[in-house]
């Protein structure tokens, strides 16, 4: 491991621009968000996404290996104080190595078989989740309304567990204007709504939009006014309805699966 940068102080500059990042609004200014844990490292390292590898200094000899990658690939790495890694990461129990990526530009528009859109999903990790298992489905890209929880914020990163780094995602204030774009192009647009048909009887499984609603309200009247296909899962229980996410899990499965 060759020379590298060491920050002690929570007051340094760029530990505190670091620490910015835990806001969304500062993660747009910089064009960055934070990845933290092993795994999401690793996987920003393997893409040739690392902007800036930032170790704990009390496990540098446990992170040579990656620390030694970032300096020949030209990514910065920094050696950080315990108490530098704290303030920087948001996990209760850091694991000592994080790093900087840079916000990937948005597609202008999405397409392939299948995306699934959310339309308003609140919880970081309900949008996490779900584009996470979008992705071990096999969709083409991720629709998320200006509602949704932020995507780069740490709660979702974990949540996609690398995802992220796999599924196009695209951020619209306009959503139903967006399907219906999307409807002119030949795509079914899926609304899940209490009331509904009967998804595993109804649900298309070629050129469509799963649109996943609020944990609260569903999906919006003004995209429900788009939608192609009104379809619920069978409730045949006494439970009125679902978690957003394991909902969407059964749908994506099912709608990715060869009819």
């Amino acid at each position: 491991m060759r020379d590298i940068r060491e920050i002690t102080s929570v007051h340094n500059p760029q530990a505190q621009r670091l620490r910015e990042l835990q806001r969304a609004k500062y993660r747009r200014q910089a064009g960055l968000f934070l990845c933290e844990g092993v795994k999401m490292v690793r996987e920003a390292m393997a893409l040739g996404l690392c902007r800036t590898l930032i170790v704990e200094s009390g496990r540098a000899q446990a992170y040579a290996a990656l620390v030694e990658e970032a300096q020949t690939s030209g990514c910065e790495a920094l050696l950080v104080s315990g108490a530098v890694m704290q303030a920087v990461s948001e996990a209760k129990t850091p694991q000592g190595v994080a790093c900087t990526v840079a916000i990937p530009p948005e597609p202008q528009a999405l397409c392939g078989r299948l995306i699934v859109a959310l339309d308003g999903v609140q919880d970081p990790g309900n949008v996490g989740t779900i584009l996470r298992t979008a992705d071990a489905a096999g969709f083409d890209g991720a629709l998320l309304s200006d509602a949704c929880a932020d995507l780069y914020g740490p709660k979702t990163l974990r949540a996609t567990m690398g995802s992220v780094f796999r599924v196009p995602a695209r951020r619209t204030a306009q959503l139903a204007q967006e399907l219906e774009a999307m409807k002119a192009r030949g795509y079914a647009v899926v609304a899940t709504e209490l009331g509904g048909a009967d998804f595993y009887a109804h649900c298309p499984h070629e050129h469509a939009v799963l649109v996943i609603g609020s944990e609260g309200q569903g999906v919006s009247a003004e995209v429900r006014a788009v939608a192609t296909h009104h379809l619920a899962l069978p409730m045949r229980g006494g439970a009125e309805s679902l978690n957003a996410a394991v909902a969407a899990g059964i749908m994506i499965y099912e709608m990715a699966r060869d009819a």
